[in-house]
């Protein structure tokens, strides 16, 4: 697999993800769900996004485990966040937009659950594509989900579509 080097405009977003600060008050702003679930990101490389989500009052179901929207909420940050961080340029505008999703829930999630996406070299290729051909390109990005003991217990497929405006 070719290293990956980001560029500076990546490189900056990529340091305020994971200033834990920062992230908290992006997601006050913009994602209010999240933040009142409490997620954080805890990685972020060029090929490798980790998104956590406790068990807690407020992310439960009445089955005593992380309610499923919450565990979506997290897994689609997961993917989301490298697509964010591909897209950063300093000329050009990229939309992004979640298409599809599917999931597989495998484990009851209690506990801190890590969602983690390794599908950062797609998200790049597929960000280059869609620079050179002016087109919309669509991608699949998988997360998956992993308690305390490392047990799987989701897996998510999201469909992003992007595009140069």
């Amino acid at each position: 697999m070719q290293e990956i080097i980001l560029n500076s405009f990546q490189e900056s977003f990529r340091q305020k993800i994971l200033n834990k600060w920062l992230f908290k008050t992006f997601m006050f702003a913009k994602l209010p769900m999240a933040w009142f679930a409490g997620l954080s990101a805890s990685k972020l490389t060029a090929n490798e996004t980790h998104v956590t989500v406790k068990y807690k009052w407020i992310t439960q179901n009445p089955f005593k485990s992380i309610y499923f929207a919450v565990l979506s909420m997290a897994a689609e940050m997961s993917t989301g966040l490298p697509v964010m961080m591909y897209i950063q340029d300093e000329k050009l505008k990229i939309s992004m937009l979640v298409t599809g999703c599917e999931a597989i829930f495998t484990k009851k999630a209690i506990g801190l659950i890590t969602f983690k996406c390794i599908d950062g070299s797609l998200v790049s290729e597929s960000v280059k594509k869609a620079i050179n051909t002016k087109e919309g390109v669509d991608m699949i990005l998988e997360s998956k989900g992993y308690d305390q003991s490392n047990n799987e217990v989701a897996t998510f497929k999201f469909r992003w579509s992007i595009k140069v405006k």
